[in-house]
């Protein structure tokens, strides 16, 4: 198959955005709208990019990264002018097919475009546009046709009153052959209300010239959905959301409630995992099967293996071991690891911490800078204090400790294995293997002080 080159148009302000950020940097399932496309084209089978920046371009070459080529678009003067500036790169291919398409369209789905490749190849067109039927279509390119094809694409501020009835628009995909877009972005003037270089007078050129020019038409118009303010933003993120939780539902996931769960386009999901009402799973996040996930649930950057309950809580960049319950209402942080079978309790926050295989932390709790081995027992309200003002230091908690509740452990500190530390104690030194520590005031009792108490209040009244 002849070499195909993409070019992704990103210069544009975004002004309707409403934002310091680059628009194309937005993100839409958890992801900036630009990378979507890029994906798009990867699967495709397009993996030569060059990318058109402007505003703020050095922002959104930093968060792609390498691996493209860039070229800028330092005026504002229309499509046509934009593609324009990537012509020298352009002059470095010889033959095939260049696609052309806008950052901003988040939506467009590689089966799309390789779908469009092929009908441009099949067709011996010099170029293929993709066109959507719209049921709204102010604001877009209108596509006139004749008897024998396309004949021209009118903006929305050159077309005449009847053309705007059309409901064919220009989605501004486009596959080009090579030497066609070469010699029409050569010939390109700003002769329109705007005084812009259109990309879309290379196609009326094509037509003068007697040139073939297909259109391939989407079967949904929404995967040509463009992204120009802040509700059309949460159009596209809706409509991403329902695309990913679909393919999971066909791969055996169960979603309770498809309105209120929201899964990234990274996140990974095993079959026979139910999505509760009210869950987030964001960014390289992995959940393993058969795992109960929410309701009311967030886990970003996790690893969850399988048979899993976790239950109104949040997890970041955690690693959960298989059969572990979590919940409710507990926080893994960052360097969290569970081994197999830990229960994570109700308003337990672990953080930088491995908890060994069978080890509880049921509630209350606080476990931060430490290592907990095998059957551990935490009792409730027990915390590592792991800060000193200055640096942090690390506990260390043997197999088969037990640790009594509201217990404070000052580290550094070692508790070995099998030991017990009576509850409401503060430990400051090692504990041996098996040894029972109490660290605290010896318990005084004041014999009948509640009569006491009584009559001095009693006196107080006269």
């Amino acid at each position: 198959m002849p070499q195909t080159v993409a070019v992704i148009l990103a210069a544009g302000l975004g002004t309707r955005m409403k934002s310091k950020e680059p628009k194309v940097l937005h993100k839409v399932a958890d992801v900036p709208m630009i990378s979507h496309v890029i994906d798009a084209l990867n699967e495709a089978a397009v993996q030569d990019i060059i990318i058109v920046l402007g505003y703020q371009g050095e922002k959104i070459e930093k968060a792609l990264g390498r691996g493209y080529r860039y070229v800028y678009q330092h005026e504002q003067l229309g499509t046509g002018h934009a593609l324009l500036q990537a012509l020298p790169l352009l002059q470095e291919y010889a033959g095939g097919s260049c696609l052309v398409l806008c950052g901003d369209t988040p939506l467009l789905r590689g089966k799309t475009l390789e779908s469009l490749k092929e009908k441009h190849l099949l067709s011996a067109a010099k170029a293929t546009v993709l066109t959507a039927m719209v049921p709204e279509p102010t604001g877009y390119g209108r596509i006139i046709k004749n008897s024998v094809g396309i004949k021209k694409i009118v903006e929305e501020k050159d077309a005449l009153s009847e053309e705007k009835e059309i409901k064919e628009i220009n989605t501004g995909a486009y596959c080009f052959e090579l030497d066609s877009i070469k010699e029409g972005l050569a010939r390109l003037t700003p002769a329109n209300a705007q005084g812009e270089y259109y990309l879309t007078d290379v196609i009326k050129f094509l037509v003068e010239q007697n040139k073939r020019v297909e259109t391939f038409l989407l079967e949904d118009y929404q995967e040509a959905m463009g992204i120009n303010n802040r509700i059309q933003l949460a159009e596209a993120e809706a409509y991403m959301h329902q695309r990913i939780l679909k393919k999971h539902m066909l791969q055996g996931v169960t979603v309770l409630d498809p309105q209120t769960t929201y899964v990234g386009k990274d996140v990974q999901i095993a079959l026979d995992t139910i999505l509760y009402p009210g869950v987030i799973l964001e960014g390289e996040t992995v959940i393993g099967e058969n795992c109960r996930i929410g309701p009311a649930t967030r886990i970003v950057d996790s690893w969850i293996a399988e048979d899993c309950v976790i239950d109104n809580s949040f997890l970041l960049e955690a690693k959960v071991g298989r059969a572990c319950m979590i919940g409710p209402y507990s926080y893994l942080r960052p360097g969290t690891e569970l081994a197999e079978g830990v229960k994570v309790g109700d308003f337990a926050e672990v953080k930088n911490s491995l908890i060994g295989r069978g080890s509880k932390i049921p509630h209350l709790s606080y476990v931060g800078d430490s290592i907990v081995g095998e059957e551990v027992n935490i009792g409730a309200g027990t915390i590592t204090c792991n800060y000193d003002g200055v640096n942090k230091h690390q506990t260390i908690i043997e197999d088969r400790a037990f640790i009594g509740s509201n217990t404070n452990l000052v580290a550094p500190i070692r508790v070995g294995s099998g030991a017990y530390i009576g509850a409401g104690s503060t430990v400051t030194k090692e504990i041996p293997a098996g040894a029972l520590a109490i660290a605290r005031g010896e318990q005084r009792n004041i014999e009948d002080w509640g009569s006491r108490e009584k009559n001095s209040k009693k006196e107080k009244v006269k």
